[in-house]
This record gives structure tokens, sequence and C-alpha cells, in this order.
């Protein structure tokens, strides 16, 4: 009865993900698959166009490089905040999210005056004397890449801190009384620990990425695309609604792709983990 129940009250759910999100996906992405002369024709013409090719591979490494620098920054930082008092945790984590709360595009464009030519950075390195004139910052992969890590770094910290905290200190207590250094024992007893919390924050960062829009097109401009403003380009600029379909379907196949890729990590690590205990 309780399980005739529960099904009940998601189906609600279910019909309206169906009718809403489902069906319309399956309305544009379909008509993808015969076009051209013969069946998936757009998609290989899209990896076989090299200016395609270049766009899809700076959009991946873009997400590869802003997750690998979130998980570098967020795994340590995380760590802190969770071994605080629960005031001070409290208020670290509210200053960590505290960006999240500011719109993308007053994040973007408060980086475009710290990277740009007048901005912050390169009139300290011209009064420093390190550089004679203004070093091309903006509209790079590298403006991309920060003003992705400052978006997405507050998602991988709470993720993380969330795990850590539910980790006793007796766990790092009991390494150490073993002979362990800190480092040998975070690296050994926490990390492993923490990989679900990192995973998902892994997931969540490279995903966001992935898809984001706002970011690049501010920091990176026209001449240096990712997938999400391919897309618009391909529909809004250049009416093209059938190659933003194929596009689509290719980040959506990413994405499904690195979490399936997470989930067969996190499996892997912890057999490891259960062979060596």
């Amino acid at each position: 009865m309780k399980k005739s129940s529960a099904f009940i009250m998601v189906v609600p759910g279910l019909v309206i993900l169906a009718i809403c999100l489902f069906l319309p996906l399956l309305r544009v992405l379909v008509p993808t698959f015969y076009t051209g002369d013969y069946l998936f024709s757009a998609y290989a013409d899209f990896f076989k166009d090299g200016y395609y090719l270049k766009i899809f591979i700076r959009t991946v490494k873009v997400a590869v490089i802003t997750t690998a620098i979130c998980m570098a920054a967020g795994v340590p930082t995380a760590y802190f905040i969770s071994r605080c008092d629960k005031k001070w945790r409290g208020i670290l984590l509210s200053v960590s999210i505290f960006p999240m709360m500011t719109n993308s595009v007053i994040r973007s464009f408060a980086w475009i005056n710290i990277l740009g030519s007048n901005g912050i950075v390169n009139k300290f390195l011209m009064t420093a004397g390190l550089v004679e004139k203004p070093v091309k910052l903006l509209y790079t992969d590298f403006a991309i890449i920060i003003g992705s890590v400052y978006l997405f770094l507050p998602l991988m910290i709470v993720t993380v801190a969330g795990v850590m905290e539910n980790i006793g200190d007796d766990m790092m207590e009991a390494a150490l009384s073993l002979g362990a250094d800190r480092l040998k024992a975070f690296m050994k007893v926490i990390f492993p620990m923490s990989l679900p919390g990192i995973i998902v924050g892994g997931i969540l960062v490279f995903t966001g990425t992935l898809t984001a829009y706002t970011t690049p097109q501010l920091l990176g401009g026209n001449k240096n695309m990712v997938l999400a403003t391919f897309i618009y380009q391909r529909a809004m600029s250049v009416g093209d609604w059938n190659g933003a379909a194929v596009i689509s379907l290719i980040m959506i196949v990413v994405t499904l792709a690195v979490i399936k890729g997470f989930n067969a990590l996190a499996k892997r690590l912890d057999q490891r983990g259960g062979d060596h205990a």
C-alpha cells in the first residue's frame, strides 16, 4: 500500500517532466538524426569540421581545468571550515556562498574591470614595471577559466564541507597516533572518506562549466566561443536550429558520460578501499 501511494505521488511530477521536458527535447533532437545523407550525418559532420572540433575541445578543456582547480582549492578549504567551531563554520560557509547570491552577469562585469586592458591587474603590472603595455587577459581561455572558478568554487566547498563535517576528529587523531604526519593522515584517511562529496562537487562543477553561457560570453567573447555560446549563435544569429540541436545533444551526451565516469571512479575507489581494509 505504501509503495502504491508513493508511486501515485510521483506520477504528477513524471507527467510534468514528460510534457514540459522530454517531449519538447525529443521534438528538437529526433530530426537531427535524419539530417544529411545518412543516419547521424549531422553529428559526423560536426566532428569532421575543424572549427567545430576546436570549440568542442576548448569547452571540454575549460571544464576539466576549472574542475581541477576547484577540487584543488575547494577540498582544503572545506576541510578547514569543517574543523572550525560551529559558530565560525556557519560564518565561513556564508562567506563562501556569498558570491552565489550575486547575479552571474554582475560577477562577470567585475572580472572585466579586473582583467581588462585598463583593469586592476594590468595597472598593477605596468605600475610595478613588469610590463610595458597591457597584457591581453580578457577575451581569452584564461579569463573564462578564472570566471568559471569564481562561479563554481562555492559549490565545491559547500558540497565537500557537508561530507567532512560528518567525519569525526578521532579519525585524524587515530592516524596521528599510529605515526602518520598530518598530510599523510589527511590523504589516507580524510580524503578517501570525503570522496562522495568530492565526486558530487566535481560533477556539479564540470557540468556547470560545460553548459555555462553568461561567463564565457562576457569573458571569452566571440573569438573564444564554447558550446553554449555556439548554440546561441547557431540558433539566434544564423537561424540554424537543427545545428543548435546537434550541439545540444552532444553536450547532453558528454555530460552523461562524465557523470557515469565519476560514478565508475567512485565505485572503483570504494572497491580498492574495501580490498585494503
